[in-house]
């Protein structure tokens, strides 16, 4: 989460919008204060007037029976005091009766006319007969002069008073502001992750405290997440990586975010390469964005048929074929957060299955031809024996004798491997003298040797000890490895045959040696597959693929020895079997 920087212009703005309403607020008080006064005033200034009137009114009296000049005159010497004592009078008139002018200081003091404010008129009575008029013109100085002096007052007052509030507040948005900067980077260093953080300010004492006790429980509920967080993270790791099936886990945005190494191992990529990076960007051994069509079919197919039935395809890498299927993933809430691709290693299905078939279609051949060579040659005997003579029927005999026996072995063959793979098949064992049992192989064999012209020869250690083996079984090996040392033998090669015990005298061991086309180093880790054969244009010979398969089986898995093999392209290959001198009792026949 980002915070911004503390707006202080925005405070600002506040502090002086409160400044300016707080200033018009002080000034329309100050309006209307002195507009009250200067009404008061206006009205005490009426009254004032009032009184000099009467007052000049009655120093009038008495003059009704003087002649009019001499009534100006005295009128003016009399109203000369009003004059000098007071500088509100502008001027005074005086009338009779019937409002003919008699006297107005306007002729003597032309001056004070100038600044009329108030004309008052008060009655003259004598005897209680009205005999004339006072008017008197007042110019208002003094309450002109009240007035300013109480404007200045105010004006004074209202500048103090503004002055005063704007400190006040200018000091108060002064010590805020520094208090909301603290509280600001509080709260920033909260929202990046920095639990715990405290203030320290003893302006905001309770916000203070409750700001520091929040930080301090989310530094407590943080501990706690993130240990748990790491636990179950961990937890889902090992399980991850335990695993011998590949996972990659997605998410929402089609990036890898987790990949346990048997993912990695089987795709044959660095994790820094492959974590955080799109899985449609993902390049197989033939240079194709081998997830990009699926993830796409993944996107456009419906969850609630994904869920029924994920989408599964084979990828290569390298030399390895990869099944894949992609599942959607959900959280607790049910809402979609990404997908898992599994990876299974496949590569050793597609090899049985492949060499399944090759086997099929070996045993089909090689059952095809003995059948249909025996039905031929016994069909014809069956229907033109009569026509043929001694010596040709003896070679339909023979000929339909070798291809029965063929058959049986190929027979055999197949029934031998049904029964050893089975697990609950135990050899019983005696000790036999193996030296002398491969003499009898190797006397029996002769005769196709002879047919190749090929040579065995044979040496063995003298005074050989006996070795607990599976008679049948182990003779089965050595006529297996002798027949093939003749078959991938060229004519006139030599086959060399040796006996003995190990240098430390605990295992008895004999080896196949010819001299024929050999193999290459690539066919060695995989001669003993079951199906395997080796083809090539010198090395045509047709079989089952059954054979080494059943001799590896039947030394390892049943006399708890080990057979090797060394070649070498057109030098020959070497057989050699290891057998324990010793057994347990159990297996003893």
């Amino acid at each position: 989460m980002k915070i911004k920087k503390l707006n202080l212009n925005k405070n600002s703005k506040i502090i002086l919008s409160s400044l300016v309403v707080g200033s018009l607020l002080i000034g329309i008080c100050g309006f209307y204060v002195v507009n009250d006064i200067q009404m008061k005033m206006d009205k005490s200034y009426s009254q004032f007037a009032q009184l000099m009137t009467k007052a000049i009114a009655l120093q009038t009296t008495g003059l009704e029976n003087v002649d009019n000049p001499e009534k100006s005159r005295i009128l003016a010497g009399r109203l000369l005091p009003f004059f000098n004592k007071n500088d509100d009078v502008s001027y005074i008139e005086y009338k009779d009766s019937k409002n003919n002018l008699i006297y107005s200081s306007k002729s003597d003091y032309p001056v004070l006319d100038d600044d009329l404010t108030v004309s008052v008129s008060s009655p003259v009575f004598s005897n209680n007969k009205i005999i004339g008029a006072v008017t008197v013109g007042m110019n208002a100085k003094k309450s002109k002069l009240f007035a300013m002096n109480a404007k200045k007052s105010m004006v004074g007052i209202f500048v103090l008073t503004w002055s005063v509030f704007t400190l006040i507040l200018f000091l108060s948005f002064i010590l805020m502001s520094k208090e909301l900067e603290k509280l600001h980077k509080g709260v920033r260093q909260i929202a990046i992750g920095q639990f715990g953080y405290k203030l320290e300010s003893e302006n905001m004492g309770e916000l203070t405290q409750a700001f520091n006790d929040m930080s301090s429980l989310l530094s407590m509920y943080e501990e706690q997440n993130i240990e748990q967080l790491t636990l179950e993270r961990n937890k889902l790791e090992a399980v991850l990586m335990s695993i011998i099936n590949g996972v990659v886990v997605c998410d929402n945005f089609d990036k890898v975010v987790l990949s346990n190494s048997s993912a990695l191992s089987m795709l044959e990529v660095e994790e820094k390469d492959f974590i955080n990076t799109k899985i449609q960007d993902f390049i197989d051994c033939h240079g194709q964005k081998c997830f990009l069509d699926k993830i796409e079919e993944f996107k456009d197919t419906p969850l609630n048929i994904i869920e029924q039935k994920p989408i599964e395809f084979n990828i290569e890498a390298g030399k390895k074929t990869i099944k894949a299927m992609i599942s959607p993933m959900f959280s607790k809430q049910q809402d979609y957060v990404g997908y898992i691709i599994v990876l299974l290693d496949i590569t050793r299905e597609m090899e049985v299955n492949k060499l399944k078939n090759t086997f099929i279609s070996n045993v089909s051949h090689e059952l095809r031809t003995p059948v249909t060579v025996l039905r031929t040659y016994i069909d014809t005997l069956c229907n033109n024996g009569d026509d043929f003579d001694e010596e040709t029927k003896k070679e339909f005999m023979q000929t339909i004798d070798t291809e029965a026996k063929r058959l049986h072995s190929m027979v055999n063959d197949i029934l031998d491997f049904s029964r050893l793979e089975s697990g609950n098949v135990h050899l019983r064992k005696e000790y036999s003298d193996l030296s002398e049992l491969l003499q009898q192989n190797i006397n029996s064999i002769k005769i196709l040797a002879d047919e190749k012209n090929i040579k065995i020869s044979y040496e063995r250690e003298e005074k050989l000890p006996s070795v607990p083996i599976n008679v049948e079984s182990i003779d089965r090996v050595i006529r297996n490895l002798l027949s093939n040392a003749i078959k991938y033998s060229p004519d006139g090669k030599d086959i060399f045959v040796t006996a003995g015990l190990t240098e430390d005298k605990q295992n008895f061991y004999f080896s196949v040696r010819d001299t024929g086309i050999g193999m290459a180093k690539e066919h060695l880790e995989k001669i003993f597959d079951r199906f395997y054969r080796v083809e090539n244009a010198t090395h045509t010979v047709k079989g089952t693929g059954l054979g080494l398969h059943l001799v590896k089986m039947t030394i390892e898995k049943h006399h708890a020895g080990k057979i090797t093999v060394t070649s070498k392209e057109n030098e020959g290959s070497t057989f050699t079997v290891t057998l324990p001198l010793t057994v347990d009792e159990g297996e003893l026949a």
